[in-house]
Protein backbone atom coordinates (compact mmCIF):
# COMPACT_ATOMS: atom_id res chain seq x y z
CA UNK A 1 0.00 0.00 0.00
CA UNK A 2 2.59 2.57 1.12
CA UNK A 3 3.92 2.11 -2.58
CA UNK A 4 1.37 2.99 -4.31
CA UNK A 5 0.91 6.07 -2.15
CA UNK A 6 4.56 6.46 -3.11
CA UNK A 7 3.98 6.38 -6.88
CA UNK A 8 0.93 8.53 -6.29
CA UNK A 9 2.74 11.44 -4.74
CA UNK A 10 5.31 11.59 -7.18
CA UNK A 11 3.32 12.04 -9.84
CA UNK A 12 1.19 14.53 -8.04
CA UNK A 13 4.40 16.52 -6.91
CA UNK A 14 6.26 16.78 -9.73
CA UNK A 15 3.74 17.44 -12.18
CA UNK A 16 1.36 19.13 -9.89
CA UNK A 17 4.30 21.29 -8.93
CA UNK A 18 4.83 21.77 -13.08
CA UNK A 19 1.05 22.81 -13.35
CA UNK A 20 1.02 25.54 -10.59
CA UNK A 21 4.22 27.07 -12.50
CA UNK A 22 2.25 28.16 -14.99
CA UNK A 23 3.25 24.92 -17.14
CA UNK A 24 1.28 23.41 -19.86
CA UNK A 25 0.77 19.76 -20.52
CA UNK A 26 0.00 19.83 -24.32
CA UNK A 27 3.86 19.64 -25.22
CA UNK A 28 4.66 17.04 -22.91
CA UNK A 29 1.62 15.16 -23.76
CA UNK A 30 2.28 15.64 -27.36
CA UNK A 31 5.69 14.40 -27.03
CA UNK A 32 5.48 11.72 -24.79
CA UNK A 33 4.52 9.05 -27.28
CA UNK A 34 7.24 9.09 -29.39
CA UNK A 35 10.09 9.79 -26.25
CA UNK A 36 8.28 6.67 -24.17
CA UNK A 37 8.85 4.70 -27.32
CA UNK A 38 12.58 6.10 -27.97
CA UNK A 39 13.28 5.59 -23.86
CA UNK A 40 10.99 2.66 -23.04
CA UNK A 41 12.40 0.60 -25.73
CA UNK A 42 15.42 1.53 -25.51
CA UNK A 43 15.62 0.90 -22.33
CA UNK A 44 13.70 -2.86 -22.29
CA UNK A 45 16.43 -3.64 -25.03
CA UNK A 46 19.16 -3.05 -22.84
CA UNK A 47 17.82 -5.20 -19.76
CA UNK A 48 16.91 -8.17 -22.24
CA UNK A 49 20.85 -7.99 -23.22
CA UNK A 50 21.94 -7.50 -20.01
CA UNK A 51 20.21 -10.31 -18.16
CA UNK A 52 19.31 -14.04 -19.25
CA UNK A 53 15.62 -15.14 -19.85
CA UNK A 54 15.25 -16.99 -16.67
CA UNK A 55 16.67 -13.31 -14.82
CA UNK A 56 13.97 -10.96 -16.67
CA UNK A 57 12.00 -13.53 -16.12
CA UNK A 58 12.51 -13.11 -11.96
CA UNK A 59 13.18 -9.13 -12.17
CA UNK A 60 9.42 -8.75 -13.57
CA UNK A 61 7.76 -10.91 -11.08
CA UNK A 62 9.37 -9.36 -8.27
CA UNK A 63 8.13 -5.72 -9.01
CA UNK A 64 5.16 -6.66 -7.28
CA UNK A 65 7.14 -7.05 -4.31
CA UNK A 66 7.77 -3.36 -3.75
CA UNK A 67 4.24 -3.31 -3.31
CA UNK A 68 3.74 -6.49 -1.28
CA UNK A 69 6.42 -6.75 0.56
CA UNK A 70 8.53 -8.69 2.18
CA UNK A 71 7.18 -12.47 2.06
CA UNK A 72 7.78 -14.06 5.27
CA UNK A 73 5.47 -11.82 8.32
CA UNK A 74 5.56 -12.43 11.76
CA UNK A 75 2.99 -15.35 11.68
CA UNK A 76 5.75 -17.38 9.60
CA UNK A 77 8.28 -16.55 11.70
CA UNK A 78 6.18 -17.83 15.10
CA UNK A 79 5.57 -20.99 12.93
CA UNK A 80 9.14 -21.24 11.19
CA UNK A 81 10.42 -21.65 15.40
CA UNK A 82 7.08 -23.93 16.05
CA UNK A 83 7.71 -26.01 13.19
CA UNK A 84 11.83 -26.53 14.24
CA UNK A 85 10.65 -27.13 17.73
CA UNK A 86 8.32 -30.19 16.50
CA UNK A 87 11.22 -31.96 14.08
CA UNK A 88 14.06 -31.21 17.04
CA UNK A 89 12.07 -32.84 19.60
CA UNK A 90 11.24 -35.52 17.62
CA UNK A 91 15.25 -36.05 16.41
CA UNK A 92 16.08 -36.46 19.98
CA UNK A 93 13.20 -38.78 21.11
CA UNK A 94 12.90 -40.66 18.15
CA UNK A 95 15.54 -40.29 15.53
CA UNK A 96 14.54 -42.84 13.06
CA UNK A 97 10.79 -41.53 13.17
CA UNK A 98 12.42 -38.35 11.54
CA UNK A 99 13.25 -39.51 8.52
CA UNK A 100 9.95 -40.44 6.99
CA UNK A 101 9.26 -36.64 7.64
CA UNK A 102 12.80 -35.39 6.22
CA UNK A 103 13.20 -37.59 3.32
CA UNK A 104 9.69 -36.63 2.41
CA UNK A 105 8.57 -33.76 3.57
CA UNK A 106 5.53 -33.49 1.23
CA UNK A 107 3.80 -35.87 2.67
CA UNK A 108 5.22 -35.07 5.77
CA UNK A 109 2.07 -34.59 9.01
CA UNK A 110 4.97 -32.13 10.68
CA UNK A 111 5.52 -30.01 7.60
CA UNK A 112 1.77 -29.75 6.05
CA UNK A 113 1.06 -28.04 9.05
CA UNK A 114 2.95 -25.52 7.90
CA UNK A 115 2.36 -25.16 3.94
CA UNK A 116 3.72 -21.74 3.73
CA UNK A 117 7.05 -23.15 4.42
CA UNK A 118 6.58 -26.11 2.87
CA UNK A 119 6.15 -24.53 -0.74
CA UNK A 120 9.44 -22.30 -0.46
CA UNK A 121 11.95 -24.69 -1.23
CA UNK A 122 14.59 -23.12 -0.17
CA UNK A 123 13.80 -23.08 3.63
CA UNK A 124 12.73 -27.11 3.40
CA UNK A 125 15.88 -27.80 1.47
CA UNK A 126 18.27 -26.45 4.25
CA UNK A 127 16.32 -27.64 6.89
CA UNK A 128 15.83 -31.20 5.46
CA UNK A 129 19.78 -31.34 4.13
CA UNK A 130 20.94 -30.02 7.56
CA UNK A 131 19.26 -32.29 9.68
CA UNK A 132 20.31 -35.31 7.37
CA UNK A 133 23.72 -34.50 7.74
CA UNK A 134 23.29 -34.62 12.04
CA UNK A 135 21.77 -37.96 11.27
CA UNK A 136 24.84 -39.11 9.30
CA UNK A 137 27.40 -38.00 12.23
CA UNK A 138 27.94 -34.39 9.75
CA UNK A 139 27.35 -32.65 13.24
CA UNK A 140 30.35 -30.52 13.77
CA UNK A 141 28.53 -27.29 14.56
CA UNK A 142 31.46 -24.84 13.01
CA UNK A 143 31.88 -27.00 9.82
CA UNK A 144 27.98 -27.04 9.36
CA UNK A 145 27.66 -23.56 9.87
CA UNK A 146 30.53 -22.40 7.22
CA UNK A 147 28.18 -24.23 4.87
CA UNK A 148 25.03 -22.71 5.76
CA UNK A 149 26.97 -19.04 6.01
CA UNK A 150 27.67 -20.04 1.85
CA UNK A 151 23.79 -21.45 0.95
CA UNK A 152 22.64 -18.39 2.71
CA UNK A 153 25.26 -15.90 0.49
CA UNK A 154 24.66 -17.36 -2.83
CA UNK A 155 20.47 -18.01 -1.92
CA UNK A 156 20.53 -14.08 -1.26
CA UNK A 157 22.82 -13.03 -3.76
CA UNK A 158 20.31 -14.92 -6.14
CA UNK A 159 17.61 -12.87 -4.37
CA UNK A 160 19.00 -9.64 -4.79
CA UNK A 161 19.55 -9.78 -8.86
CA UNK A 162 16.41 -8.16 -9.72
CA UNK A 163 17.75 -5.06 -7.66
CA UNK A 164 21.24 -5.08 -9.07
CA UNK A 165 18.81 -5.52 -12.37
CA UNK A 166 16.43 -2.39 -12.34
CA UNK A 167 19.30 -0.52 -10.59
CA UNK A 168 21.67 -1.03 -13.50
CA UNK A 169 18.27 0.50 -15.90
CA UNK A 170 18.00 3.15 -13.49
CA UNK A 171 21.76 4.40 -13.89
CA UNK A 172 21.06 3.88 -17.89
CA UNK A 173 17.51 5.84 -18.26
CA UNK A 174 18.62 9.34 -17.86
CA UNK A 175 21.68 8.80 -20.75
CA UNK A 176 18.71 6.77 -22.97
CA UNK A 177 16.97 10.64 -22.05
CA UNK A 178 19.37 12.61 -23.75
CA UNK A 179 19.78 10.22 -26.66
CA UNK A 180 15.93 10.94 -27.17
CA UNK A 181 16.55 14.59 -26.64
CA UNK A 182 19.59 14.98 -28.98
CA UNK A 183 17.35 13.20 -31.78
CA UNK A 184 15.11 15.82 -30.96
CA UNK A 185 17.81 18.67 -31.58
CA UNK A 186 18.22 17.19 -34.47
CA UNK A 187 14.76 17.18 -35.80
CA UNK A 188 14.48 20.64 -34.35
CA UNK A 189 17.28 21.60 -36.89
CA UNK A 190 16.15 20.22 -39.97
CA UNK A 191 13.64 22.71 -39.21
CA UNK A 192 15.39 25.93 -38.23
CA UNK A 193 14.18 28.03 -41.06
CA UNK A 194 10.78 27.66 -39.26
CA UNK A 195 9.25 30.76 -36.98
CA UNK A 196 10.08 30.96 -33.19
CA UNK A 197 6.95 29.80 -32.15
CA UNK A 198 7.34 26.49 -33.95
CA UNK A 199 10.93 26.05 -32.89
CA UNK A 200 10.03 26.55 -29.74
CA UNK A 201 7.68 23.37 -29.54
CA UNK A 202 10.13 21.69 -31.14
CA UNK A 203 12.80 22.23 -28.85
CA UNK A 204 10.22 21.65 -25.93
CA UNK A 205 9.60 18.84 -27.68
CA UNK A 206 12.96 17.47 -27.39
CA UNK A 207 13.70 18.05 -24.02
CA UNK A 208 11.03 16.13 -23.22
CA UNK A 209 13.22 13.24 -23.91
CA UNK A 210 16.08 14.51 -21.35
CA UNK A 211 13.14 14.99 -18.72
CA UNK A 212 11.42 11.28 -18.85
CA UNK A 213 14.51 9.87 -18.39
CA UNK A 214 15.78 11.09 -15.69
CA UNK A 215 11.52 11.05 -14.22
CA UNK A 216 11.68 7.13 -14.64
CA UNK A 217 15.31 6.73 -13.17
CA UNK A 218 15.06 8.72 -10.19
CA UNK A 219 11.39 8.43 -9.39
CA UNK A 220 10.84 4.94 -10.25
CA UNK A 221 13.71 2.63 -11.33
CA UNK A 222 15.70 3.69 -8.50
CA UNK A 223 13.73 3.76 -6.03
CA UNK A 224 12.12 0.06 -7.10
CA UNK A 225 15.70 -0.97 -7.26
CA UNK A 226 16.63 -0.32 -3.44
CA UNK A 227 12.76 -1.44 -2.19
CA UNK A 228 13.43 -4.87 -4.02
CA UNK A 229 17.02 -4.57 -2.11
CA UNK A 230 15.33 -3.92 0.91
CA UNK A 231 13.21 -6.96 1.02
CA UNK A 232 15.52 -9.57 -0.10
CA UNK A 233 17.41 -8.84 2.97
CA UNK A 234 13.89 -8.90 5.31
CA UNK A 235 13.35 -12.27 3.66
CA UNK A 236 17.19 -13.37 4.24
CA UNK A 237 16.31 -13.31 7.68
CA UNK A 238 14.05 -15.78 7.68
CA UNK A 239 17.35 -18.51 6.37
CA UNK A 240 19.11 -17.23 8.80
CA UNK A 241 17.23 -18.07 12.20
CA UNK A 242 17.11 -21.22 10.81
CA UNK A 243 20.58 -21.91 10.48
CA UNK A 244 20.73 -20.17 13.84
CA UNK A 245 18.53 -22.62 15.28
CA UNK A 246 20.02 -25.68 13.62
CA UNK A 247 23.45 -24.63 14.51
CA UNK A 248 21.97 -24.10 18.03
CA UNK A 249 21.14 -27.67 18.61
CA UNK A 250 24.12 -28.96 16.77
CA UNK A 251 25.56 -27.36 19.88
CA UNK A 252 23.55 -29.27 22.12
CA UNK A 253 21.64 -27.42 23.87
CA UNK A 254 17.68 -28.05 24.89
CA UNK A 255 15.13 -27.72 22.23
CA UNK A 256 13.26 -24.51 24.07
CA UNK A 257 17.09 -23.00 24.40
CA UNK A 258 17.90 -23.53 20.22
CA UNK A 259 14.10 -21.83 19.91
CA UNK A 260 14.52 -19.11 22.30
CA UNK A 261 17.95 -17.99 20.63
CA UNK A 262 16.12 -18.17 16.73
CA UNK A 263 13.41 -16.15 18.36
CA UNK A 264 16.06 -13.70 19.98
CA UNK A 265 17.10 -13.43 16.64
CA UNK A 266 14.18 -12.91 14.67
CA UNK A 267 13.96 -9.04 13.37
CA UNK A 268 12.30 -6.96 15.69
CA UNK A 269 9.09 -6.53 13.83
CA UNK A 270 8.64 -9.99 13.54
CA UNK A 271 9.90 -11.28 16.55
CA UNK A 272 6.83 -13.29 18.15
CA UNK A 273 6.97 -12.86 21.89
CA UNK A 274 8.05 -15.10 24.56
CA UNK A 275 4.41 -16.54 25.77
CA UNK A 276 2.57 -16.63 22.25
CA UNK A 277 5.52 -18.97 21.06
CA UNK A 278 5.13 -20.91 24.14
CA UNK A 279 1.49 -21.33 23.22
CA UNK A 280 2.11 -22.17 20.04
CA UNK A 281 4.47 -25.21 21.08
CA UNK A 282 2.25 -26.26 23.61
CA UNK A 283 -0.44 -26.51 20.84
CA UNK A 284 1.93 -28.37 18.81
CA UNK A 285 2.67 -31.18 21.60
CA UNK A 286 -0.82 -31.33 22.28
CA UNK A 287 -1.47 -31.92 18.32
CA UNK A 288 1.47 -34.10 18.54
CA UNK A 289 0.16 -36.40 21.53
Amino acid sequence: MIGIVGVIVVFVMVFGGYLAAGGKMAIILKSLPFEMTMIGGAGLGAFLISNSGADAKHTVKDIGKVFKGAKWKAEDYRDLLVLLFELLRLARQNPVGLEEHIEDPENSTIFSSYPKILADHEAIEIICDTLRSASMNYNDPMQVEEVLNKRLEANLHHQQHSSHAMQALADGLPALGIVAAVLGVIKTMSSIDQPPEVLGKLIGGALVGTFLGVFLAYGFAGPFAARLGSVANEDHHFYELIREVLVANLHNHATAICIEVGRQNAPHGVRPTFSDLEEAMKNAKQDAA
